[in-house]
């Protein structure tokens, strides 16, 4: 994939696998930072003596850090729009956790364009069907369908006839 393309590319996209982003890493320290961002002290994430009396066999990252870590991973895996003056998140039609994320493993997202359709002038809905692989594990940590609205300049957009 570019690493840049025109918002106009975009129509052509859909049904596509438009990027995988690098692995990152899921320390046990960014689990505790995010525990305490959110006030969500489960042991099961931040206590690895006890997480090992678990079926998980030690501490785990919360659900909702790895949803939140596919901001950075669409950054990293989708190429840059020339003509994007922002983007905003707006929402999930679906998220199923599918597996945990063990403290020290690695992951990584996919993102297939499902639908890209104006919301409006100057304004792209583009809905991602979206999978966070872990690391040498066949089940996907989440998989999530994923709402996104460009915003940019309505004159680039191609005029029809209609």
């Amino acid at each position: 994939m570019q690493n840049e393309i025109s918002i106009t590319d975009i129509p052509g996209l859909v049904g596509q696998e438009v990027g995988t982003s690098d692995w990152m890493e899921m320390p046990q320290t960014r689990i505790d930072l995010f525990a305490d961002a959110t006030d969500d002290h489960q042991f099961i994430h931040v206590d690895p003596q006890r997480a090992a009396e678990t079926p998980f066999g030690g501490t785990i990252a919360h659900g909702f850090l790895t949803v939140s870590m596919l901001s950075a991973m669409h950054a990293n895996a989708i190429p840059k729009l020339r003509e994007d003056n922002f983007g905003i998140n707006y929402g999930f039609n679906r998220i199923r956790f599918m597996a945990p994320v063990p403290a020290g493993s690695r992951i990584r997202g996919h993102f297939v364009l499902k639908e890209a359709r104006l919301r409006g002038p100057g304004r792209l809905m583009m809905t991602f069907d979206v999978s966070v692989e872990i690391e040498d594990t066949r089940k996907p940590a989440l998989t999530a369908n994923w709402l996104t609205i460009i915003q940019f300049d309505p004159e680039i957009w191609p005029k029809t006839d209609d």
